[in-house]
């Protein structure tokens, strides 16, 4: 919702300040304009790239949209998930959860965290690590590993839409003056007719270049940043159940695990103890405490 509030400010200011200069609004409606510039930004996005790109282009645009999904809330409530799954563990035996962790969907734990089994990346990343420690014989700092490689590689396939993007907002002043330059010969073409034709063609010329560098400056451009912040928060929040897991791996109880992982948690979203000890175990306060202790 904040990325449609900056856009709706952008174009805004843009266009009240030209108000405030008495011009003449009509001259900005360049359709031809706005077509040469969106079809040749679209055609060549698609000349460029693979068609997962694309989706993961108008994924990631949806995504801005809607604003970030990864609050505290979400961080509460993986820890408090993440704190029942690995308690089972503890009590039952890994064994325990290996239908949870081959049927997450199914899993009375998880089908209870919607929001964690329809991010697939996550949700795979847990479970795939629980099925290698399930499997056995692999040692901490293999699977340690195994996480980082995991998150490299998703981290890799998130910012390759987002270099797409980024070079089509590059190219977006260049296919302003393309749309200028065909304005200009159609303007040449009219030589000899009345002034006030001459006049209209030549600002509709100049609005190619403007509508260049505002949709890349002032749109696109900054569409591709939030992408990238959003791609960086994905990458940390796969951080913080790689610290959680690893602890666990290691031999840590599930209450220090969760206590490890929510130590990871970025400072603007990280819960408090008393909240991630109240999520996880309701009003035992003490027994939590004497374990970190």
């Amino acid at each position: 919702m904040i990325a449609i509030i900056g856009i709706v400010i952008v174009f805004g200011a843009v266009i009240g300040g030209f108000l405030m200069e008495k011009g003449n609004i009509g001259v900005l409606l360049q359709p031809a304009e706005l077509l040469i510039i969106a079809g040749a930004s679209i055609g060549t996005l698609l000349v460029a790239n693979p068609i997962h790109i694309i989706k993961g282009i108008v994924g990631g645009l949806l995504g801005v949209l809607k604003g970030s999904q990864l609050g505290k809330a979400r961080y509460l409530s993986t820890l408090k998930m993440m704190y029942q799954f690995l308690n089972k563990v503890r009590k039952e035996g890994l064994l325990s959860v290996e239908n949870d962790v081959e049927k997450p969907d199914a899993s009375n734990i998880f089908k209870n965290y919607p929001e964690f089994l329809n991010d697939h990346s996550s949700r795979d990343f847990v479970c795939d690590t629980l099925r290698m420690a399930i499997t056995g014989g692999v040692e901490p700092f293999d699977m340690d590993q195994m996480m980082e490689l995991d998150m490299e590689v998703h981290h890799h396939d998130a910012t390759e839409p987002i270099s797409a993007l980024s070079t089509t907002a590059d190219a977006l002043p260049g296919l302003g003056i393309v749309a200028a330059v065909l304005g200009v010969v159609i303007t040449m073409g009219a030589l000899g007719g009345p002034p006030e034709e001459i006049g209209h063609k030549v600002a509709a010329a100049l609005v190619g270049t403007f509508l260049g560098i505002l949709l890349c400056y002032g749109v696109v451009g900054p569409l591709a940043a939030n992408m990238t912040k959003s791609a960086d928060e994905h990458n940390g929040y796969l951080h913080v159940l790689r610290v959680l897991l690893l602890a666990f791996l290691k031999g840590a109880a599930p209450i220090i695990a969760v206590e490890m992982a929510r130590r990871a948690i970025p400072a603007h979203h990280r819960p408090s103890f008393d909240e991630m000890e109240k999520g996880c175990k309701g009003q035992a306060a003490e027994p939590v405490a004497a374990a970190v202790a």
